[in-house]
């Protein structure tokens, strides 16, 4: 039975009640904290900086699964690895040594990511594939949330995972966008391990629940 990863993205939590939600993260089945950095010029939109990711990291008790949406994301590796990031994602198109961001990412002891825009080509990562933890697949394009799943991303998965398998590599795939009760069966089948949901368990009735059903209807 596959264990997938469920990682609820703080973006879409309540700020006004935010100790609340990670409280109720930390007591959920769900795995990690996934943690959007935005900087308003790599995407239009700028999210939270150093002093709230401090401020949740305090009290997550869970792996926290940092986002860069930034640019020049070199500058601050150690600056989130001293914050407590146990994953740290930066985007391809961010990088222009990209061999290197990733060296780097594992010298300060966390898991390196790499994230792929909706137009990025998994191709691209065929050289540095055995070097990468965790590859993030976004299925809406990034900076904002509650964007319309982009139907491509199945092939992408299934296109990625034939290349970590051809490279035997151990890289494991996140997905990153649009994630309902509707699609995540078949990203987990497409080959998909970690999910991301944000304004579908922040916006949920019950999102305890909602989180549950999400690791159960996964757990194939």
């Amino acid at each position: 039975m596959k264990n997938t990863i469920i990682a609820p993205s703080v973006l879409a939590a309540d700020f006004a009640n935010l100790q609340r939600d990670i409280e109720m993260i930390n007591n959920s089945q769900a795995d990690w904290f996934h943690i959007d950095i935005m900087d308003g010029v790599f995407v239009p939109n700028i999210s939270f900086g150093m002093p709230v990711l401090e401020a949740i990291t305090k009290h997550a008790k869970k792996t926290i699964d940092v986002h860069l949406m930034i640019v020049d994301p070199d500058r601050y590796i150690k600056t989130f690895a001293d914050l407590g990031a146990n994953v740290l994602s930066v985007h391809y198109e961010a990088c222009t040594h990209l061999h290197r961001t990733l060296q780097a990412i594992k010298a300060e002891g966390m898991k390196a990511g790499v994230v792929l825009n909706p137009h990025t080509n998994v191709d691209l990562l065929e050289d540095v594939i055995n070097d990468i933890d965790m590859v993030c697949i976004m299925s809406v394009n990034p900076g904002f949330g509650g964007q319309s799943f982009i139907e491509n991303t199945y092939s992408k998965i299934e296109k990625l995972k034939k290349l970590i398998t051809s490279k035997n590599a151990a890289t494991i795939i996140e997905i990153d966008g649009g994630v309902t009760n509707k699609n995540a069966v078949q990203l987990v089948k497409a080959g998909a391990d970690v999910l991301v949901a944000g304004n579908y368990v922040f916006k949920a009735t019950n999102p305890t629940q909602t989180i549950a059903d999400l690791k159960k209807m996964t757990s194939i």
